[in-house]
């Protein structure tokens, strides 16, 4: 059995008078691009944003291997190896690309060889290095949100709904550069609207409904199953092609 990187155990999140997790259970194994897949208003985002510290969990426990980060502030568990994409990409548009990704570093400083690595993903970046985030396409602001997470070595990478939004082929290249990500032993938990994305990156998988975590299991045995896709979400995944 892989070794369990991330446990969400009884975890609860109020935010402001609503109640959003209500009880969420599930673990990420290290390596793994766990998908978490739901309907709009599950609680995905939240769920992101409760392990990073953005939200704070008012129940149950989130352990990073073995220590707990539940309590902890959000600079801290960054510092602890997660980095997280976030739905608006999170990126400054007047800055240049190499600015955007040289202020993700923590010294101030670019790897080259991490950054030979992240032109080998999203060749795009090297070819637009000095202009401004703000002129990219849709498709290479994200290429350039999920490279700002990847700059220094991560344990975790969160990232919510990175298709969104973009256009058929973008999203193609972008499960191509995912799928390339997975091959260095990235542990990633993604949120993910878009199915096509969702079957061909997933390894494993747990579905939420109203704040809760209904299913969890591998993705290619859900893919396969057409029954328990309509039972757990609605719709055929064959139906977001």
């Amino acid at each position: 059995m892989p070794e369990t990187l991330l446990t969400l155990s009884g975890v609860n999140t109020h935010i402001g008078s609503y109640h959003i997790l209500q009880g969420v259970d599930f673990s990420v194994p290290r390596g793994e691009l766990m998908m978490l897949l739901g309907r709009n208003g599950a609680g995905k985002t939240t769920t992101l944003r409760t392990i990073l510290g953005l939200w704070r969990a008012s129940a149950g426990s989130i352990h990073l291997g073995e220590t707990e980060i539940t309590q902890r502030h959000t600079p801290a568990i960054a510092n602890m190896g997660i980095a997280y994409v976030p739905e608006s990409m999170g990126i400054f548009a007047g800055l240049t690309v190499k600015e955007n990704l040289t202020l993700a570093a923590r010294a101030g400083a670019l790897d080259e060889t991490r950054l030979d690595k992240i032109f080998g993903f999203f060749p795009a970046l090297k070819k637009f290095w000095f202009l401004p985030a703000g002129l990219l396409s849709g498709g290479q602001k994200q290429m350039l949100s999920i490279s700002r997470a990847m700059v220094e070595p991560r344990k975790l990478i969160l990232i919510d709904e990175p298709t969104k939004g973009l256009a058929p082929s973008i999203i193609n290249n972008l499960i191509e550069a995912l799928g390339e990500l997975k091959k260095t032993d990235t542990t990633i938990l993604m949120v993910e609207q878009n199915f096509h994305a969702a079957r061909s990156l997933g390894d494993g998988v747990a579905v939420m409904d109203s704040g809760r975590i209904v299913h969890t299991g591998r993705m290619a045995d859900l893919a396969s199953d057409e029954a328990l896709q309509n039972r757990l979400l609605g719709l055929s995944l064959d139906v977001h092609q």
